[in-house]
């Protein structure tokens, strides 16, 4: 079981990404606890993706490497369940 899990998801005012829901959907199922960081504003999200050098949103980390978006997590959880 990971020590720490972060998911940086988008929701903004006029769009909540569905891949970040997915994203803490599959985290919950596997009954994994994460820190759900919610970027709420389009600065927000382009200074995360800029910073971390990604295209996309939902981002997740496991103790402190980028796992990638929801379906690299996807992956991710199907290996530790292996």
């Amino acid at each position: 079981m990971p020590q720490s899990v972060t998911l940086f998801r988008m929701i903004l005012p006029e769009h909540t990404c569905p891949y970040g829901v997915r994203a803490a959907e599959l985290l919950d199922s596997a009954g994994i606890r994460f820190e759900d960081r919610v970027l709420r504003s389009r600065e927000e999200v382009d200074a995360f993706e800029a910073e971390h050098q990604v295209d996309t949103t939902p981002q997740c980390f496991v103790d402190g490497e980028r796992i990638g978006g929801s379906e690299e997590l996807e992956r991710w959880l199907e290996a530790q369940a292996a």
